[in-house]
């Protein structure tokens, strides 16, 4: 079983990859933050929860989607992951360092990180998606650095059209 990550800041186009690969016959693992605003949303409530619930939240869901993804035999591609959430329990001090230092040592993920770079002309706001590009290149820039430091190489994604860009992952 091969766990693959795909990230990047919000609006590069982590999603469309997805759904490409999906359609390409790979299993698939959605975003839980998305998720977890939509519901909030529908629910009337502001879309993220203070830092620390928010956090809390996406690690019991991304532990649980990482524990459920070990069935298979086809690679699973997720979008965004438990290593991103663990980031966010220590920065929001739920989590202390060496209780993410020992549960990132304990995963199991496939140690090339495939991320998609800020693409200004392909960003867009949606119902989930509500900050600014700079705040995406900042998103970006984190995300190399947090997963250098967790030990894993960072591979970015070019700017291409959706069928493309799932080409170059799979090779």
């Amino acid at each position: 079983m091969l766990r693959v990550i795909v990230t990047g800041g919000p609006g590069v186009g982590k999603t469309t990859l997805l759904h490409e690969l999906s359609a390409m016959g790979y299993p698939v693992i959605d975003e839980s933050a998305r998720e977890i605003i939509r519901e909030r949303r529908l629910r009337g409530q502001t879309p993220r929860p203070e830092p620390r619930q928010f956090a809390a939240e996406l690690i019991q869901r991304d532990r649980e989607k990482y524990e459920k993804s070990g069935l298979g035999a086809s690679p699973v591609f997720f979008d965004r992951c438990l290593v991103e959430s663990l980031a966010m329990g220590r920065e929001s001090g739920l989590l202390s360092e060496e209780e993410v230092v020992a549960t990132i040592a304990r995963l199991s993920f496939y140690r090339q990180v495939f991320i998609l770079p800020p693409w200004k002309e392909i960003y867009r706001h949606d119902a989930e998606r509500d900050h600014t590009f700079e705040h995406c290149e900042t998103v970006h820039d984190g995300l190399n650095r947090w997963y250098v430091t967790c030990g894993y190489q960072v591979l970015e994604v070019p700017r291409a059209n959706p069928r493309q860009r799932a080409e170059h992952v799979l090779h």
